[in-house]
């Protein structure tokens, strides 16, 4: 585990209401040395291999709606199958919070992780095809990319954590 990364990382999501403790976890997780539980990402810094899986596992705890994130927990798409289809929507924001703490995408998107598709998502994502945009906007989470102006669009986000039940501002 890299201090360097997982320091500021962990500031941020404080700073946006996401929970992060680190302790000791015990058998097996999803990811090596992290865990969900109550809406909190429980850290292990000896089993952490990538910092960067901290970022995506807030991911899954930001697209969330307010009613669910308490209860997220264990690994998030075979404990709620209908959050499955919010993987896109995950990428696309771990991407921009990459990117606002100014960490290297390859940090979240590692060559261990996604299948293999790590950097077929950095290419995707550097060159402004934002696979998954319109379900991050539908969520409220952030506006579609406007070159007239370019600080309100997409990487940049108008919330960090999804703010209502259904999607749309």
């Amino acid at each position: 585990m890299s201090v360097q990364y997982i320091e500021p990382i962990c500031h941020f999501l404080d700073q946006i209401g996401i929970q992060t403790r680190y302790e000791t976890l015990q058998g097996p997780t999803f990811l090596p040395g992290l865990l969900i539980q109550n809406g909190t990402i429980l850290i292990d810094q000896e089993k952490l291999l990538y910092p960067g899986d901290v970022l995506h596992e807030a991911g899954h705890i930001a697209v969330c709606t307010p009613e669910d994130r308490p209860h997220l927990g264990g690994n998030i798409t075979d404990n709620h199958p209908d959050k499955a289809g919010d993987e896109m929507a995950v990428l696309l924001w771990s991407y921009a919070a990459a990117l606002h703490l100014n960490l290297p995408p390859d940090i979240v998107f590692h060559p261990n992780g996604y299948n293999g598709n790590s950097q077929w998502l950095i290419d995707h994502f550097t060159t402004g095809q934002y696979i998954g945009l319109p379900l991050l906007v539908w969520m409220g989470l952030a506006h579609n990319p406007d070159p007239n102006r370019p600080e309100v669009g997409f990487p940049n986000m108008l919330h960090w954590l999804r703010p209502q039940k259904h999607g749309g501002t």
